[in-house]
Formats: structure tokens, sequence, C-alpha cells
């Protein structure tokens, strides 16, 4: 089984900064894929950024330019560093990754982390 855990998010004013963290744990042999998603109020959920372990990295049109997504793999880690925030970003973000774990590769997300922008 694979655990995956968010932190870092909270209230910050339009303009501020904010950087996430997303730490797998359990049965990993090799993670394939790391991304950030969220979900505001009455919205879908939607990808803000991946990377695939061969380097690959996609980001979402509203987030081009402001938000980062970077790795740790040695720790199975990933951050997402959002700067220029902006009232629209506020909703729960979730990490989501596809494990190999010696059977099959599976997906797995967090419980998300909330992130609110506010003034």
């Amino acid at each position: 089984q694979v655990q995956l855990v968010e932190s870092g998010g909270g209230l910050v004013q339009p303009g501020g900064s904010l950087r996430l963290s997303c730490a797998a744990s359990g049965s990993i042999l090799s993670i394939n894929y790391m991304g950030w998603y969220r979900q505001a109020p009455g919205k879908q959920r939607e990808l803000v950024a991946d990377y695939f372990t061969g380097g690959r990295i996609n980001y979402a049109d509203s987030v081009k330019g402001r938000f980062s997504i970077s790795s740790d793999n040695a720790k199975n880690m990933v951050f997402l560093q959002m700067n220029s925030l902006k009232p629209e970003d506020t909703a729960v973000y979730y990490c989501n990754a596809n494990v190999y774990s010696g059977k099959s590769a599976i997906d797995y997300w967090g419980k998300g982390t909330l992130v609110t922008v506010s003034s």
C-alpha cells in the first residue's frame, strides 16, 4: 500500500506565494508519474501540473509562468511552488502518483490540502 500526504496549504493574500509538498510512502519500487490537481467548490477536479519520470512536465494554461513543479526523487516527494496567487486559485489541491510496487503500476491520491487566496 502507498500513502500520499500533502502539506503546505493555507490562507494567503492575492499576489502571495505558497509551496505545497507531497510525500509518498509505503511499498514503492518506482514512481512513474507525479502530479498536482485541484478542485474548486462546484467545479471538477483539474490538472495543475505534472511530470513524468522521463522528464516531461505539463502545466495548465491558467498557471503557466506562476507555478512550478519539482521533485526530490530520492525522498519520493513532489513540490508545487505557487507564486502570484489569485483568488481563482482557491481550491483543494491533491497530489497524484502512479506507483510501481512490484506487481503493477497503480494510481494513488492524497487527501488534499486547502489553498485559500483572499484578502
